[in-house]
């Protein structure tokens, strides 16, 4: 559960213990007791937070780590809920190395499901960069969707992560 609080205009307000910059986008993290639950793509003039507590601060680190070393190992206690078909996919894609990719119709094949749950399954990855949906691209080669997008920003961060892992 993502802990919130609410502004004047009585919308939540998520409450990230850290928003680390990117050359690609603000990255919100939101931790929970020892869990990273979610790292959220946030607009580029989001101002940073430095981090608020001990996990935020390794979270912090070791996604740095990943920015400067593009197959760094990233070693963090995740709490991700999701239906057993999105912990299979996501178990899947954990295991695509960095620098390489895989299509959503293999991984479709190899757990007897269909390329478009794969799909659903990677958008509703909370933890993207740490469960690298980035590396999940279309059959023919194309780089599919991403963050629920088709075109736009998202397929951008999904370039520029792709093109930083082939580096």
């Amino acid at each position: 559960m993502v802990k919130s609080k609410k502004n004047q205009d009585t919308k939540p307000v998520k409450a990230y213990q850290a928003k680390l910059i990117t050359p690609f986008a603000v990255l919100g993290i939101i931790t929970e007791e020892d869990w990273l639950t979610n790292i959220e793509y946030l607009p580029r003039d989001t101002k940073p937070l430095a981090p608020q507590n001990f996990l935020a601060k390794e979270v912090c680190r070791q996604l740095q780590a990943y920015l400067s070393e593009p197959f760094f190992k990233f070693d963090i206690n995740l709490h991700i809920g999701g239906t057993t078909h999105q912990s299979r996919v996501w178990q899947v894609i954990q295991n695509i190395p960095s620098g390489k990719t895989s299509s959503y119709a293999d991984i479709a094949a190899q757990l007897h499901s269909a390329p478009r749950a794969v799909g659903r399954a990677c958008g509703a990855n909370r933890l993207p960069i740490i469960i690298p949906c980035h590396r999940v691209i279309a059959k023919n080669g194309g780089l599919g969707g991403f963050m629920n997008a088709s075109d736009g920003n998202p397929l951008e961060i999904k370039r520029w992560l792709l093109r930083h892992e082939s580096a």
